[in-house]
């Protein structure tokens, strides 16, 4: 399967923010972990897709209250029960957070299950993605 770009955007407010009035990083945390689980639940049925881990998130730019951030997710690596989703953040087009985050495939018991889902990288960039994904 090619990968799938999902994008969301979130206007930051002034419930957003930190002490030094920039985007608070537990709230920048927060939106990641949905873009990563909007694209994992658009291949698998949400309500058994759950989130394992947080990679790497990196900062590389303060957010100031009023800006837009668009959140682009793709899931760029799977295993048997696993989907790794990376999350790259844009202000005005310049970048502003990225990271991994690992998702599992649950049945009713909450226990982790097949998914048959295999990404296949297509791109120089894919590939260098999916080799970042496979080294966490």
């Amino acid at each position: 399967m090619k990968m799938q770009t999902m994008t969301v955007h979130h206007l930051v407010k002034g419930e957003d923010l930190n002490h030094h009035r920039t985007l608070y990083a537990g709230r920048g945390a927060e939106w990641l972990v949905e873009a990563g689980f909007i694209a994992a639940s658009n291949l698998l049925p949400a309500e058994y897709v759950l989130c394992l881990k947080i990679h790497g998130m990196v900062f590389s730019r303060p957010v100031s209250p009023g800006e837009v951030v668009k959140f682009e997710s793709r899931i760029v690596l799977t295993g048997r029960s696993r989907l790794v989703a990376y999350i790259q953040a844009t202000t005005k087009d310049e970048p502003t957070v990225d990271g991994f985050i690992t998702f599992v495939y649950i049945d009713d018991e909450g226990k982790s299950r097949p998914h048959g889902i295999t990404i296949e990288a297509e791109t120089e960039e894919e590939i260098e993605i999916q080799k970042r994904a496979s080294m966490l």
